[in-house]
């Protein structure tokens, strides 16, 4: 005998999964797919790391800008695939974009943010001003 743990949502999650292959197949629209990246930030005493994954992109399909506090990631990419079978020739062309933005906090240092890309794996280094990093205060008697 056999003991399977029971998930209500794995039941809901076929629907989900249907619906978006109906949705993929009656999208006859010439607008781009759009594909949010996962992302991972983390905070440290020298400033934060922002992680965001890239699959399939390289260095020069991704833009990164700054404007005040607001970090923006984003990519727009065009492609085309052409496979010539026996008698026909079946072209597929999808435009991707996405376009992700960030509030940064007011410790952030947006004048010296380092970025760095390899194996699709976008990484941030924004570190933090000097002044609001914590500072030991030695206490004198």
């Amino acid at each position: 005998m056999t003991l399977v743990k029971y998930n209500p949502r794995n039941s809901m999650r076929l629907y989900d999964d249907f619906d978006r292959i109906l949705d993929s197949f009656f999208n006859t629209s010439s607008s781009p797919r759009v594909r949010m990246p996962s992302v991972d930030i983390r905070n440290s005493e020298s400033g934060y790391t922002l992680e965001a994954e890239l699959p399939g992109l390289t260095e020069k399909d991704v833009d990164v800008q700054v404007e005040e506090n607001l970090l923006t990631i984003s990519s727009k990419q065009s492609e085309e695939k052409e496979e010539k079978k026996e008698r026909y020739i079946m072209k597929e062309r999808s435009d991707m974009e996405f376009r992700r933005s960030f509030v940064l906090p007011k410790d952030a240092d947006n004048q010296n943010i380092e970025a760095l890309f390899k194996n699709g794996l976008l990484t941030l280094n924004i570190p933090k001003l000097p002044e609001t990093k914590p500072r030991q205060i030695q206490v004198k008697s």
